[in-house]
């Protein structure tokens, strides 16, 4: 009987921030369509460019993938991942396996300007707490709903927690 082949590794996205970011929102890991298109939330059933459109005012949805980006740098946001690379079969972080985490505390001393550490999903949460040790009680962290169309929550809801971000921006 053969083996089922093992997940292929993923590798997160490089990290868009500037010397200005004041808030950075982590995801755990890109899913198959963001890695596909390369794209962070680049799955068109995921909230969070309609969610990060309601948090900067900005509409972020109609907009090409390099503008929105450059209109969340605009808004001091920045955009990482937890995970840097990880084996995983399919885009659920409950599949997330053999992983390797991103140096969040290097990337954070080159932001002299970050105020917030907001992580999109309980996952996100969990393992960047543990990434971020005693930095974190330096930061205001925020733990919101995964914008993922996984996380069944109404949008509403969701649009209500991430709202939390604008005191940031």
């Amino acid at each position: 009987m053969l083996a089922s082949p093992s997940p292929e590794r993923k590798r997160c996205f490089d990290p868009v921030v500037d010397a200005h970011t004041r808030l950075l929102v982590l995801g755990s890991l890109p899913g198959e369509q963001s890695l596909a298109r390369q794209e962070y939330y680049g799955n068109k059933q995921n909230r969070f460019w309609m969610l990060m459109s309601e948090v900067t005012g900005k509409e972020l949805v109609p907009l090409a993938y390099a503008a929105r980006l450059a209109a969340l740098r605009a808004s001091h946001v920045g955009l990482w991942d937890v995970v840097a690379q990880a084996h995983r079969e399919g885009s659920l972080d409950s599949n997330i396996r053999t992983r390797d985490d991103n140096d969040l505390l290097a990337l954070i001393a080159t932001l002299p300007q970050l105020k917030a550490v907001a992580f999109n999903g309980g996952t996100a949460a969990r393992l960047g707490l543990k990434v971020l040790g005693d930095q974190a009680a330096h930061l205001h962290i925020l733990s919101l709903p995964s914008s993922s169309p996984a996380y069944t929550l109404a949008y509403a809801s969701k649009r209500d927690a991430w709202l939390a971000l604008r005191a940031f921006l």
